[in-house]
């Protein structure tokens, strides 16, 4: 099974998705090439929990 990508809070996304921080159930979307802003007032790890799949 391969790792799941995680991400901190100020890192620029390598991939579009759903990203859940460490800790919390909900879910939030990253978009690839965007820099990932504080969650709940604080630093947080995200995890790629669903990659943005586009049909060609």
């Amino acid at each position: 099974m391969p790792k799941k990508q995680t991400i901190r809070t100020g890192e620029v996304a390598e991939t579009s998705g759903q990203y859940r921080p460490v800790g919390y159930r909900s879910e939030i979307t990253l978009v690839k090439g965007k820099r990932v802003p504080p969650y709940d007032g604080q630093a947080q790890q995200f995890i790629n929990v669903d990659k943005t799949k586009h049909k060609r």
